[in-house]
């Protein structure tokens, strides 16, 4: 196969031959190619990684695999793979020599190998089910795979089988005995998700039935809805596999109970919990490189799924287990070792930035790695470390450095379709918030801003509610679209938010509609204060998730704060969300227990009792396939609205979950939003 190679964009023209300047708009945003996960080769020569692209007249996205030969002189982009049918996930062979890859070419999802010498991809697996996520042996020798199977089918065709006759039943109604029953934007359909090993033969193919290896434990491998390959790895010498799972029984809904197993990677023995003492969170496992320590992630507050992520480190011989850099006060996301095993690698929210840190492994002593920007997925080899860095005037783009070192760019994807965009330039600011403890957020002026002129503002609120909107790049809520449009955009980091102290995180439990709130006051009028190119007077707020829930508390409780107000799958009801939401563990911490033993909490904020004092103009909007914050909370917030006779508008999308992913959905969306925004706010 011949390797294409594509000189991305950084043409550089003359300054009379570009065009004139524009604002970045959501076009722009939706067809955005973005950059994945880079995952270095074994002497981290070379880096190969997907890239997404958006086709339009499909409605949704395409990947394809792409590699940057870190030797060159001028290393430049390469792409791997040219199908109709997606490329994603992958790893490299232990020699080098080989990319293996998840695609649906064959028409179903499998794992595929393409040689790095030259000649086509081939398949190495051709199951009945679908391969959900795979990794690789470091001996190359076996597969980790994952499918979702009925488990108590004795084979995979016997799945195939069922799912097949179930398609073809006149009669749909589904019995269940236990939750979950619906999930993120899923009904429960009885499979699990499975574990299992097989090996690769001779000719590099699986040919042998898979062998489940979590297919005893009553639980999801990985967890759903967004657990991958990360949850599960090999030990250096391939005989082992660490994976985490949450027993599900009758309280999986209300459970954040995740152990880690050891089972043999041939299967034969059943998995051993190694943290069964912990009745919190513990996952990721991974072997430092001479297989004798398990680092992995565990959280120490059952039921708690904002609870700073510790690290850990396990003598995989004695089990005796220790937390490392118990002082730092951060919650850790991925880890991976340096070849060495003396330090870990690890990525952490800080202060609305999102770092990468080393920790010496027996010192516990943390350095940070980078400096502002949000890394998104990273990977070591060596002493090398390749990841992806957004900010808030630029999507991912890779870097590598040597650990500590500094960094190279490696991509600069979209730069020639964006040569002509000027970003709205931003700053951090801080105030003091509720308590008078020092609360951050963001401006961010128009792409056209010009001195001593107002602008209207966008007041965004971020969900969670342990969340942030800080220093990175996002294609659901961008802060550039608005300054694109014209509008000035602030956003707070308010009490709850992540990567300020696990204390910080705590404060907003039991008091969703306090000092959150209270925070957001302070920080508009500081801002404000600081920054008078905001005009206060023209102001819209808009929020998601949590921050929609606050878009309905703010209708009852700052009434007088904004023209307008755009709610996205927000909490209107809490006593309707604590009886109909999914993830049962997260309202029930959040309000101190169930809503029939802590009803006066779940009360103490509930918009509902406020919508007497509504009176702002709100468009409402809704996903029909969102199961976190159901339907029946929009309708009960647009039903107040209406009935008041309140200006308002609901626009709801039959076929999007929490978050709004297809592109034309993502379009009419913003479109929708600007629209209101430019009434309220544009228009004498």
């Amino acid at each position: 196969m011949k390797l294409r190679l594509l000189l991305l964009g950084t043409a550089v023209a003359a300054g009379s031959a570009l065009a004139a300047p524009r604002g970045f708009t959501v076009e722009d945003l939706v067809a955005m190619e973005r950059v994945g996960t880079p995952v270095l080769s074994p002497d981290a020569s070379r880096v190969v990684y997907s890239v997404r692209t958006t086709e339009l007249d499909k409605n949704r996205g395409h990947n394809e695999l792409w590699m940057v030969d870190l030797r060159a002189a001028k290393p430049a982009p390469v792409r791997l793979t040219n199908h109709t049918a997606s490329s994603s996930d992958p790893q490299w062979s232990p020699a080098g020599d080989a990319i293996y890859f998840l695609s649906g070419r064959s028409g179903s999802s499998q794992v595929w190998r393409l040689p790095l010498g030259g000649g086509e991809a081939s398949r190495v697996t051709d199951l009945p089910l679908d391969v959900d996520n795979f990794r690789l042996a470091p001996t190359g020798d076996r597969l980790a795979l994952s499918m979702a199977v009925f488990r108590d089918c004795p084979d995979l065709a016997c799945t195939k089988a069922r799912m097949e006759k179930h398609s073809k039943d006149k009669a749909t109604g589904r019995v269940y005995d236990r939750m979950f029953v619906r999930h993120w934007d899923t009904w429960a359909d009885g499979t699990n998700a499975v574990l299992y090993s097989a090996p690769i033969d001779s000719t590099g193919r699986v040919s042998v039935a898979p062998v489940s290896l979590s297919g005893t434990l009553d639980g999801d491998v990985p967890s759903k809805p967004f657990g991958d390959a990360e949850e599960y790895r090999f030990s250096p010498d391939g005989k082992t596999i660490v994976f985490s799972v949450r027993i599900a029984g009758k309280s999986e809904s209300w459970s954040t109970n995740f152990d880690l197993y050891s089972v043999p990677a041939s299967g034969g023995a059943a998995p051993r919990n190694l943290t069964a003492e912990n009745p919190a969170w513990d996952t990721k496992g991974t072997f430092s490189p001479d297989g004798r320590t398990l680092a992995y992630l565990a959280m120490a507050r059952p039921g708690f799924e904002a609870d700073r992520f510790q690290v850990m480190l396990m003598d995989v011989a004695t089990g005796k287990k220790r937390k490392l850099a118990d002082n730092w006060d951060r919650s850790a996301g991925d880890l991976r070792w340096t070849a060495d095993g003396k330090s870990l690698v690890v990525d952490a929210q800080d202060v609305g930035q999102h770092r990468l840190f080393s920790i010496d492994a027996a010192s516990g002593k943390v350095t940070a790695l980078t400096g502002p920007g949000s890394v998104g997925g990273f990977d070591v080899r060596g002493d090398t470390v390749a990841y992806s860095l957004s900010t808030l005037q630029s999507g991912a783009q890779l870097f590598k450095s040597k650990i500590g070192g500094k960094p190279v760019q490696l991509t600069w994807q979209n730069n020639a379709a964006l040569a002509d965009v000027r970003f709205g330039e931003f700053e951090q600011f801080s105030f003091a918030g509720a308590n008078g403890e020092t609360v951050y957020g963001h401006v961010m002026k128009p792409w056209n801003a010009v001195p001593g002129q107002k602008y209207p503002v966008a007041f965004l609120v971020h969900g969670g509610p342990q969340g942030s909107f800080g220093n990175g790049w996002s294609y659901r809520w961008n802060p550039q679209v608005y300054t694109g449009a014209g509008y000035a955009t602030v956003f707070i980091d308010f009490h709850g938010s992540t990567g300020y102290g696990q204390a910080f995180t705590d404060s907003i439990s039991n008091d969703w509609g306090g000092k959150p709130l209270e925070d957001l006051k302070k920080g508009m009028d500081a801002a404000v204060k600081k920054f008078p190119w905001l005009d206060r007077e023209r102001s819209c707020a808009l929020g998601a998730s949590y921050g929609g829930y606050m878009m309905n508390w703010i209708e009852g409780n700052w009434s007088d704060g904004f023209r307008c107000i755009v709610n996205h799958d927000g909490v209107f009801d809490t006593r309707g969300m604590a009886y109909s939401t999914e993830e049962l563990w997260f309202t029930e911490w959040e309000n101190g227990g169930t809503y029939y033993a802590a009803s006066d909490n779940y009360e103490r904020f509930n918009p509902v009792h406020h919508v007497t004092k509504w009176k702002t103009p709100m468009l409402v909007i809704q996903g029909e396939k969102d199961f976190r914050i159901p339907t029946s909370q929009a309708l009960g917030a647009f039903t107040a609205l209406q009935r008041q006779g309140i200006e308002s508008k609901l626009l709801v999308f039959p076929d999007e979950n929490h978050w709004v992913l297809k592109p034309a959905n993502s379009l009419m969306w913003h479109h929708t939003v600007f629209s209101w925004l430019d009434q309220h706010l544009k228009q004498k």
